[in-house]
């Protein structure tokens, strides 16, 4: 069957279901393969549940209610592609090393102003995620916000010919994902890959200005350029104002002052809220509904989240970790003035042969902080931690016991760590 044909399917569909436990009726179900699991086996189990058709990749599973195709991954993208070429809207892709998340729902906050916008949920920004963001949105859509991540060189030029982006940010460019591109110099030109697909399209990227590295290859790169500080012509000023846990910011935008009460923790976010203030002004969003969005945005899924409980004050950043990110985020926490202070990190993974070397060099970070425990969690860390006489702990589990025993209060705690380490099971604890 070629695209064409099964985009009819498609759109005859109730969307689209890679998973055979979350099928709705009238799905159009994908039988992807993963590392421990074949899709085709639950093809049966997805029509039984009423999905309208499934795709396979393996004849042994044909019925009448399935399409055959060379392979489902390829053909969910090739379906994407066609899907995308359909839907006349602008797209706004965003990658980097941290902070795309969080740029990309506060630039959703702020266009769905003006616009009727579609954005990637959760974490669904890779080779699979793209491609199901782009088949999820509605056709009355204005305007399409699509996060890519990219583990290896040539990932985000993929995404890009999906998604077809016309503008384009980079948050940043930092060290992570090392063990997937080999070197600091492989992750600089697996991001900047965006700015090269646009240079071909003559799109439009909006890009840190103060970010020397993004200007340099901006310069090298790219036709058509917007800067945070000049994005329609006027100079945008945005700068951090003494504040308690939450980020509060000044900004002084065509003669005007505004302050923005954020929910956001650390001065590692002015880039992000920057980032969303300057595509606000490109796409002519007032500044009065620019404010509004970023101070009603209330992040979750413990990105920069601030919670209290019962006898503590955290500060929940474990959604992701890798070394630029740590270092900005303990700067932020070492300036915070607070009573009692805890840090606890877990270990920064998919650093490859450069992991205990980065996480030696965090050591020394953590030696100017300011805070009366550290707590580290995850082999990495206990290997390079014991030398230098921080209490350490191989997995989460050992950590939940000790703190148990210990019954910490009146702390606020800062927590940060790769997803893989699981520091979010302790919030409960502290």
């Amino acid at each position: 069957m070629k695209t064409e044909q099964l985009y009819e399917l498609f759109r005859q569909s109730t969307g689209i279901a890679t998973d055979s436990r979350t099928v709705k009726k009238g799905n159009l179900f994908f039988a992807l393969w993963g590392e421990t699991y074949n899709g085709n086996k639950f093809a049966a189990e997805a029509l039984t549940k009423g999905a309208s058709w499934a795709v396979i990749d393996d004849p042994i599973f044909e019925t009448e209610k399935t399409v055959l195709v060379d392979d489902c991954l390829l053909e969910l993208q090739a379906l994407a592609t066609y899907y995308r070429k359909q839907l006349d809207i602008p797209v706004l892709a965003i990658t980097g090393t941290n902070g795309k998340t969080t740029t990309k729902e506060l630039i959703d906050a702020v266009l769905a102003k003006k616009f009727k916008t579609h954005s990637t949920r959760g974490n669904l920004n890779n080779h699979i995620g793209v491609p199901l963001t782009i088949l999820a949105a509605p056709q009355d859509r204005g305007f399409m916000i699509i996060e890519m991540g990219a583990s290896h060189i040539g990932e985000i030029r993929n995404l890009c010919l999906i998604a077809r982006p016309d503008y384009g940010l980079i948050t940043n460019i930092g060290t992570a994902h090392i063990e997937g591109f080999g070197s600091n110099e492989g992750v600089i030109k697996a991001k900047t890959e965006l700015y090269e697909y646009l240079r071909k399209v003559n799109g439009v990227a909006i890009y840190d200005d103060m970010n020397p590295l993004l200007t340099e290859k901006i310069f090298k790169n790219i036709n058509r350029a917007v800067p945070y500080s000049d994005p329609a012509g006027i100079e945008l000023i945005v700068e951090a104002v003494p504040s308690d846990l939450n980020l509060v910011l000044s900004v002084k935008y065509h003669h005007e002052d505004y302050r923005v009460n954020t929910r956001l923790f650390g001065h590692f976010n002015i880039e992000n809220i920057k980032a969303a203030i300057a595509t606000g002004l490109f796409f002519e969003v007032p500044m009065n509904d620019i404010v509004k969005a970023i101070e009603s945005y209330i992040p979750d899924n413990n990105r920069s989240q601030v919670n209290k409980t019962r006898v503590n004050t955290l500060i929940c950043d474990s959604y992701n970790a890798n070394p630029s990110s740590m270092n900005a985020a303990l700067e932020s926490f070492s300036a915070l003035v607070a009573e009692r202070k805890m840090i606890i990190l877990g270990d920064m993974l998919e650093l490859g042969d450069k992991a205990e070397e980065e996480h030696s060099k965090l050591l020394t970070t953590l030696e100017r902080c300011r805070a009366d425990s550290i707590l580290l969690v995850g082999p990495i860390f206990r290997k390079v931690a014991e030398k230098a006489g921080y209490i350490s702990f191989s997995d989460v589990d050992m950590l939940k016991e000790y703190l148990k025993e210990e019954q910490f209060t009146g702390y606020t705690v800062f927590i940060k760590g790769s997803r893989g380490i699981g520091l979010e099971n302790i919030y409960d604890l502290i």
